[in-house]
């Protein structure tokens, strides 16, 4: 399967370098570049890729708000953010995860990496390494100073809970599985009935709003 690419960054020569990367390869191709969030939204809208590579801090419209429209948009709902950060520890990509982004990597990812990470996305899974993930919820909380919507878990059973918070430390479906004596399909199920009732569109938005609400901790995630 080719994985249809859009790169959104306002850096000419960055565009570049990730464009000769992808070339590269043989199933993924850039069907479209944008220099700021509303020409992001704008060739997604007119190629439909299955990817945006968006970078946060653009002009005319940053990469939060082009986020949310992307996600917001019901013809646009199989394309997926992956939002590109200079930083490790930036509030900005907390804050595109509960907007909908499917994960975030760093600039100076490898390039294996960064292919390999494209796939995953594409795939339908979330990109979140709990190492850099603990940071970033970290540093929000800091800021935030306080934990919010502790409400929301209400709609969840006590075995919904459980499955959440070990999402949130970064295990598959599989670990989730053997840890909680069911089968995988049975944890996955778990997951799906918790992301609706929890109106979240991927298990990104999930990992955020347990760590968000206090279900899952820093200290609990994987490395």
């Amino acid at each position: 399967m080719t994985v249809r690419v859009v790169l959104a960054d306002d850096q000419t020569i960055v565009r570049a370098g990730f464009r000769a990367l992808l070339d590269l390869t043989d199933d993924l191709v850039v069907v479209g570049e944008a220099a700021d969030g509303q020409e992001a939204v704008a060739c997604a809208r007119r190629t439909r890729p299955d990817i945006v590579l968006m970078d946060i801090r653009m002009p005319v419209l940053d990469g939060l708000q082009a986020t949310r429209r992307l996600v917001a948009d019901p013809h646009l709902d199989r394309v997926r953010v992956l939002v590109l950060t200079t930083f490790e520890i930036d509030e900005y990509v907390f804050e595109a995860l509960r907007l909908g982004a499917s994960g975030f990597l760093l600039k100076d990812v490898e390039p294996d990496e960064l292919c390999a990470a494209i796939r995953v996305v594409a795939a339908g899974h979330s990109l979140l390494a709990p190492a850099v993930t603990r940071k970033v919820i970290d540093e929000f909380s800091r800021l935030r100073g306080r934990r919010v919507g502790v409400e929301r878990l209400d709609v969840l059973t006590d075995r919904e809970r459980e499955v959440v918070a070990l999402v949130a430390a970064g295990l598959s479906n599989d670990e989730i599985g053997a840890r909680l004596l069911m089968s995988p399909l049975t944890a996955k199920t778990h997951i799906s009935r918790a992301m609706t009732k929890l109106d979240v569109h991927d298990r990104a938005q999930l990992v955020v709003l347990a760590y968000e609400t206090g279900l899952a901790r820093i200290g609990d995630a994987t490395t």
